[in-house]
């Protein structure tokens, strides 16, 4: 395949992911913001923006944090920007995607572009943001599976999402865990954070299937992070891309593949055989830290084995 093809479908899925969990995020906010006072919501929209990586230099209420996050076209974090990329992406492609593929991620970066702040808002965001972004979304990838050949093309979409959706929760655990003090104790505003947390990863149900509604934060950190059968969890997500760039290899006749392979099977380790009550002794922050700077250095590896290696590399080969 073209590096430009793989690098153009790696950053759909991404897009495409980013899109959802941004709004996935804001749309729990939104609804938590409802119930409590003035100084709980400045702490949320906080959290938000570390969680998002993201900074917003106006003032922190609901409306504006919104309006920067959803269809601000100058903020490449918001959701609309996430999307148009997107489609871009997948026009500059558009032979290696199924035509059901396209018409839905047209359809859907239409509804975006002509969307109102002022309209939405008044008739509830939450219906924006959960049927047109993440139902759009998760629709997207199940049109793919069902129209797509699984084959180097659907795995580098999905090796897209899943190193999206990897740093993703790594970053909002972070932003509950960053301070390093896990309570024992909930009252129930803080009861209410935790529940948060996991709806922000659309984890609250599969985790009460787990622990029950039991909710301690320690056992919110080790489903989000060490769950072999959660579809947010970080380790899901690292046997996924390690999937991704097995089979992405099988079309690769050169070594080039052996760098990404190696560091995905060195982080699938670290996750597999992790402890929860060992990895918060020595610092959930500095392993979530850990874990993140090794996905970074996937993602380097896959550009500089696949994507933006030397022509004297492919030459050689």
């Amino acid at each position: 395949m073209l590096s430009r093809v793989a690098d153009s479908l790696y950053w759909v899925g991404r897009y495409l992911e980013r899109a959802e969990h941004t709004a996935r995020l804001l749309d729990v906010n939104l609804s938590l913001m409802l119930d409590q006072s003035p100084e709980a919501a400045e702490h949320r929209w906080e959290r938000l923006q570390r969680s998002l990586e993201w900074r917003y230099h106006g003032d922190l209420n609901a409306y504006s944090i919104a309006e920067a996050l959803i269809l601000d076209p100058a903020n490449p974090s918001s959701i609309q920007a996430s999307i148009a990329s997107a489609r871009e992406n997948a026009r500059q492609v558009r032979e290696q995607i199924s035509s059901e593929m396209w018409e839905h991620l047209n359809r859907l970066s239409l509804q975006v572009k002509q969307a109102s702040m002022s309209v939405m808002w008044a008739n509830q965001s939450h219906d924006f943001l959960h049927g047109v972004i993440k139902e759009g979304v998760q629709l997207f990838q199940g049109i793919t599976n069902a129209t797509l050949s699984h084959n180097e093309s659907w795995y580098w979409l999905r090796l897209g999402q899943f190193m999206e959706r990897a740093s993703a929760t790594i970053s909002v655990l972070d932003s509950y865990f960053m301070h390093g003090t896990i309570p024992r104790d909930l009252t129930q505003v803080a009861y209410l954070e935790w529940v948060a947390l996991l709806k922000s990863c659309t984890s609250f149900e599969a985790y009460c299937n787990v622990y029950t509604a039991d909710i301690r934060p320690e056992r919110i950190a080790e489903f989000l992070l060490l769950n072999e059968e959660s579809p947010r969890s970080v380790r899901f997500c690292a046997d996924r891309i390690s999937e991704s760039i097995q089979a992405i290899a099988k079309h690769t006749t050169t070594r080039r593949a052996d760098r990404p392979k190696r560091l995905a099977g060195r982080l699938q380790a670290l996750l597999d055989y992790g402890q929860v009550d060992e990895i918060i002794a020595e610092g959930l922050h500095q392993y979530l830290a850990s874990i993140l700077q090794q996905c970074n250095q996937i993602d380097q590896a896959i550009y500089q084995s696949f994507i933006s290696y030397p022509i004297e590399t492919a030459l050689a080969s």
